[in-house]
């Protein structure tokens, strides 16, 4: 049986659990390790973290935070902000990571996919994708707070072409809004790829997880707002669905080998 993943996703700023709304207005939640912890009770599928402040050009990759979310996850830990070199993977994957993320180093160094791949192996290196609609309706790669030349399938395809393990697809319009995922978007890549997808931005009940596997093709779920807010009025209760909950809305689009 191959199960569905639902994962939560955390975002960090300068040490701090934050969450934003549109890549935008970053609003603190609390300290990121104890939300670790809380999620090892939980027994999560698997955790994504993604320090926004290590992306920014010019600073640099918290390795000590890094390892404290290592030591404390007992599940499948991924970690994505500010990795730009073959040095810096090793270096996290030497922490106890079992999956880096690259995002604009892969946009600006078109060779690091590929050869992180062939270091590493591509079951560790997974590429995020931000995405963004422009004027004409295209979706395009998003990165650095504009959007960039890349159309979001063609970019896609390449990087799986070089060897990335997994695809992370994340809609820019939905994060942090709770409205439900970018079905059009998710259904766009991954008609095309062979490599797990997982797809982020707008979740904000189970009947969203159930809609995004329903629709087809994607591994997984990402979603940060509804793990984090008890509800739409946004009261912070870190919290992660039962097994009797999974199971009756995701479990069903599992697939038999």
């Amino acid at each position: 049986m191959i199960e569905n993943r639902v994962i939560p996703v955390l975002l960090v700023q300068d040490n701090k659990l934050v969450k934003t709304v549109k890549f935008k207005r970053p609003v603190y939640i609390g300290e990121p390790i104890n939300t670790a912890k809380i999620f090892n009770d939980k027994e999560v599928d698997e955790l994504v973290v993604f320090d926004i402040s290590a992306s920014k050009p010019g600073s640099e990759i918290n390795f000590q935070l890094i390892s404290e979310f290592a030591s404390e996850c007992f599940m499948p830990l991924c970690y994505g902000g500010g990795v730009r070199t073959l040095s810096d993977i090793e270096h996290i994957l030497k922490l106890g990571v079992e999956k880096v993320s690259l995002n604009t180093a892969a946009i600006v160094n078109d060779q690091l996919v590929e050869e992180a791949a062939k270091a590493f192996g591509s079951s560790t290196i997974v590429v995020t994708m931000d995405v963004k609609k422009d004027w004409r309706g295209r979706y395009r790669v998003y990165s650095r707070g504009k959007l960039t030349a890349c159309l979001a399938e063609e970019y896609a395809l390449s990087v799986q072409a070089k060897g990335a393990g997994e695809l992370i697809i994340n809609a820019v319009d939905r994060d942090g809004t709770m409205e439900g995922y970018d079905i059009e978007l998710v259904k766009t890549i991954t008609n095309r790829l062979s490599i797990p997808v997982v797809a982020c931005g707008g979740a904000g009940s189970l009947q969203d997880f159930h809609d995004i596997f329903a629709s087809g093709g994607v591994f997984a779920a990402g979603a940060g707002s509804v793990f984090i807010f008890h509800d739409k009025k946004r009261s912070v209760l870190i919290n992660y669905p039962s097994q009797s909950e999974l199971s009756r809305y995701v479990d069903l689009f599992s697939e038999t080998e």
